[in-house]
């Protein structure tokens, strides 16, 4: 830690060493890692940055720690100053998040499709925020409806810079970056190397960082397992697989959204702590289902290659790839769910007699022996509480803590992950307590009305 300090007063200047060091401590982190160090070194540089590293390896908060000592030195002046474009809802979400618990002191406003438009609009005409994250179609609605001013924005960050060029988000960016008066610096992150930047970006003198060879050090962290499935049908295989898990987290991957629901939903019939994921669903239903796996209420997260990039869920033990991925590519992103941040994972190809295992996979490769005896799925520990209101209706996670162990007649040990919407809020609690919570809670008031209190299915 201390060699960081010495680095980063050499750069930026001890005047906005404290942001910084509040941050970690709001991440709660020892230290940063050696990628994270370098764009913070260069946050004061002038030259457009294109930082090149792997799935899971910490590039979020590569481009919102350098933000932050742009914004310390920037001052508390009016507009905003930044504006950062992620390929996804889930990511948009996510980055957001992230910026918030930084805890900073400086405002932000999250865009996308599937949110309010109108509390939206509220939100960018407060004038208080000074970091917009959002999905491009969202933003550039925004822009051209006149509800975002971007006479302000200095910098501009596109994360899942590949990604979001493979999904056709081209015009978009391109017309939002026209749209930038001021502009002058530019942040792309990607997890692979574009062989040619688009014009349209506008990248000029670039400093280019790139991290990619870091995946060999994700391939050491990372047990490689074949599967075998006497059925081409594979659902009775990665059932007992599961089962032999103890409920560890574990994502499966498939390559359509109707194996997912199909799968899902066999799962869950087998009493499998599982939830779906992917494209197709509404996004209040993904928002759950991402939820109730992060916080460990399902172990399992059945899911299209929508959940292999940007989304940043933790302490994910094991991926299944039900399905062979499409290229080596995809392979690669989904693998980078687990073995995050110098923790170690394991990664499952389940494979009929008529498939064999694709030549990109490398390293040291097992076969799975299945015991014996198969135990039954493993019970979640904890379970999701929905809560009729949210910071629209002045709640915050300090009136549900007081409520829950008040009231509820919890203990802090009891309560898990808080996420608090628009208009709702979601708890984790202990799946044991839950009956008895309920019953107390019925008829209770949060911050002066009556609510619904009930687990989330």
């Amino acid at each position: 830690m201390i060699y960081f300090i010495c680095r980063f007063f050499i750069f930026v200047g001890m005047k906005n060493i404290p942001i910084i060091e509040q941050a970690i401590k709001a991440l709660g982190i020892e230290s940063l890692t050696p990628m994270q160090e370098d764009t913070v070194n260069h946050a004061t540089d002038k030259r457009d940055v294109i930082l090149l590293s792997p799935t899971g390896s910490g590039k979020t908060l590569a481009y919102l720690l350098p933000l932050l000592v742009m914004l310390a030195e920037r001052g508390k002046r009016e507009g905003s100053y930044a504006l950062v474009l992620a390929p996804s809802r889930e990511l948009a979400v996510q980055v957001n998040r992230v910026f918030t618990s930084l805890k900073s002191g400086f405002g932000s406003v999250c865009c996308y499709g599937g949110h309010s438009m109108v509390e939206e609009k509220k939100s960018l005409q407060a004038n208080d925020a000074v970091v917009i994250i959002g999905t491009p179609g969202r933003i550039l609605d925004h822009i051209e409806r006149g509800n975002l001013n971007t006479s302000s924005i200095e910098l501009l960050t596109i994360d899942e810079f590949d990604k979001a060029l493979e999904l056709g988000f081209h015009e978009e960016m391109s017309k939002i970056i026209d749209l930038l008066p001021i502009l002058n610096r530019r942040f792309l992150l990607s997890a692979t190397d574009a062989k040619e930047i688009p014009q349209f970006t506008g990248v000029g003198r670039v400093l280019k960082l790139d991290y990619l060879d870091e995946k060999e050090e994700l391939e050491e962290r990372l047990d490689q397992v074949i599967v075998n499935s006497p059925q081409k049908d594979k659902l009775d295989t990665l059932y007992q697989l599961l089962c032999t898990f103890g409920g560890a987290s574990t994502i499966v991957f498939c390559n359509h959204r109707e194996a997912v629901d199909r799968i899902n939903s066999y799962l869950v019939e087998q009493k499998v702590e599982s939830e779906g994921f992917h494209g197709g669903m509404e996004q209040d239903h993904r928002e759950r289902s991402l939820y109730k796996f992060s916080n460990g209420t399902a172990n399992v997260l059945v899911s299209t290659d929508l959940a292999s990039r940007g989304l940043d869920i933790p302490e994910v033990q094991k991926v299944v790839h039900y399905h062979l991925p499409v290229n080596e590519e995809a392979f690669t992103h989904r693998n980078g769910r687990t073995a995050r941040w110098q923790s170690t994972g394991a990664s499952y190809i389940i494979l009929h007699g008529e498939e064999s295992v694709p030549v990109y996979v490398s390293g040291n490769i097992s076969t799975f022996e299945f015991p014996d005896y198969i135990p039954a799925p493993t019970r979640s520990e904890w379970a999701t509480i929905y809560i009729g209101k949210g910071k629209k209706d002045k709640v915050n996670k300090i009136d549900i803590v007081g409520l829950f162990c008040k009231k509820g007649k919890l203990k802090g040990e009891d309560l898990g992950r808080i996420d608090v919407k628009d208009h709702f809020a979601y708890i984790a609690v202990r799946r044991k307590h839950v009956k008895q919570l309920l019953k107390l809670l019925q008829g209770e008031k949060i911050k002066g009305s009556k609510t619904i209190f009930q687990e989330a299915y």
